[in-house]
């Protein structure tokens, strides 16, 4: 950390850690949901342009913040800066129960998940059972994955550096692969003239209570509903690009690399989400029909499925189907296995800065406060991954996912308030750099988020339900356990 260690990391590290930290297993997965609500490649293609639009807006505008505070906890210090100490804590706190924990133990199973691919075991066999709640292998080796990362990032943060550039690069490099081969072969394939000849004709498609699907057209009021809506399937994938903020302290030159590796790696995914969905409407008809039966990977089934309904979600394997035959299956899943294991490292090494530095301000375990020799927050990091790892055998990953992507946007907006608040309120503090297009990108980008926040609350009440209910949880804790006016509290206590 800052005081006392050497800053390890610089712009390309940095860049890294945000690209790294966006790709998961979301862009291989969402476009096929997408594609059914919206029926339509125009669309299909503006949602994911407006994704990467809104997260740029959101990095351009928290340059200027991480700029003014190049601190470990980043985010936190900002809401901190401007709103105050409760605000902040309701953020950490949410992060720590299900933002960052949350996606942690999802991009964990994910792992376990794709590994079923080579050992169908994993995934076949139910080996733990509480009610509702199953437990596979898959779990486990997420749980693995976890232990391992945790394990090598507190053994300093250079462990952490060469992960996340190792695996980082690998994705990317695999992703551009894919993206260039489907675009060249989808010139020649025909699919490109179908999927666009009817390009802004927008159709919703519905599973009924009696198992079939309906298609319908959608109005314009419609559309702009489903729009709003759908988006939150490529703001998922496109999340975590501010977790770089959270490792500052072990940044060089943080107040301009900071800003600079926050625009990079937005723009960079940005382009290269955008791009696999033109490989995909290359590769795959945009509308298909439900499979019956086991799905086996054949061309007839992969395009009769088409991106709709391609088995599983797996549209990304689908599309490589159409590229490698029989090996995609295989290659897929040994990409995304990549991919979630660069991820999650980026996930471990920058979420435990945040709970260091909820800790030194009293608002989180003691023991997270402090560093180890090998200069990392170690505590911290255990302490935040022992959480991912329950959440890993508890099977709610799934819902606490859609509790995280809300909750990320709510403080999204609390933070970008709080810029406009920090102008008025420290108009002579050092700002490095400047939020570009201030004052108008960091509004329209709150324009953005509270309109998607407000359709989903409205669309979508219990998904977001939960995740107001468990921010507001936090109050009383923080009331209850944190906010002491005696510094000789409950904190002071052995692992508090």
């Amino acid at each position: 950390m800052e005081e006392n260690s050497k800053k390890s990391l610089g712009l390309m590290d940095a860049t890294f850690l945000v690209a790294g930290s966006m790709i998961g297993s979301g862009i291989f997965i969402v476009s096929s949901e997408m594609a059914r609500d919206l029926g339509s490649s125009g669309w299909l293609l503006f949602t994911w342009l407006m994704t990467g639009v809104i997260t740029l807006f959101g990095a351009l505008s928290y340059g200027e913040l991480a700029a003014m505070f190049p601190k470990a906890g980043g985010q936190f210090v900002y809401i901190r800066e401007a709103w105050g100490k409760l605000p902040s804590f309701l953020y950490g706190w949410t992060t720590f129960t299900v933002i960052q924990t949350g996606v942690i133990a999802a991009v964990g199973v994910a792992f376990g998940k794709f590994a079923g691919v080579f050992f169908p075991v994993l995934v076949d066999e139910t080996l733990l059972e509480f009610g509702a709640m199953k437990i596979n292998g898959a779990n486990f080796v997420g749980v693995g994955t976890i232990l391992i990362l945790t394990f090598l990032n507190v053994r300093g943060i250079n462990y952490g550096k060469i992960i996340q550039a190792i695996f980082t690069s690998s994705k990317l490099i695999a992703l551009a692969v894919l993206i260039v081969a489907g675009i060249i072969l989808g010139i020649s394939s025909g699919f490109f003239d179908e999927n666009f000849q009817y390009m802004w004709e927008a159709t919703s498609t519905k599973k009924q209570a009696d198992g079939s699907w309906l298609t319908t057209d959608l109005t314009t009021v419609g559309l702009v509903i489903v729009l709003s809506t759908t988006i939150i399937n490529s703001l998922f994938s496109s999340d975590a690009w501010n977790n770089v903020t959270f490792i500052a302290g072990d940044i060089r030159n943080p107040e301009r690399n900071l800003p600079r590796s926050l625009f990079l790696g937005t723009f960079i995914v940005t382009i290269l989400y955008i791009l696999a969905n033109v490989a995909y409407l290359g590769l795959l008809p945009l509308q298909g029909t439900p499979f019956e039966g086991d799905f086996v990977y054949s061309k007839e089934s992969v395009l009769s499925t088409g991106i709709q309904f391609a088995s599983s979600d797996r549209v990304g394997t689908s599309a490589a189907f159409m590229l490698f035959g029989q090996t995609a299956n295989y290659l897929m899943a040994i990409l995304i296995m990549i991919s979630t294991f660069g991820c999650n490292n980026g996930l471990i090494m920058a979420g435990s800065r945040l709970f260091y530095a909820m800790s030194k301000d009293g608002l989180f375990f003691r023991k997270a406060s402090t560093i180890n020799r090998f200069g990392v927050p170690a505590w911290a990091m255990w302490i935040q991954n022992l959480w991912a790892i329950v959440l890993c055998c508890s099977g709610s990953y799934g819902i606490l996912i859609k509790f995280a992507t809300f909750g990320s946007m709510v403080f999204y907006i609390v933070t970008i308030l709080g810029l406009f608040k920090l102008r008025r309120t420290m108009p002579d503090a050092p700002r490095p750099y400047k939020a570009f297009g201030y004052p108008v990108v960091p509004f329209l980008y709150l324009v953005f988020a509270v309109v998607i926040c407000v359709s989903l609350t409205v669309f979508t009440f219990w998904d977001t339900f939960g995740s107001i209910v468990l921010i507001l949880t936090g109050i009383p804790v923080y009331y209850l356990v944190f906010n002491k006016k005696d510094q000789e509290s409950t904190l002071d206590q052995g692992l508090f």
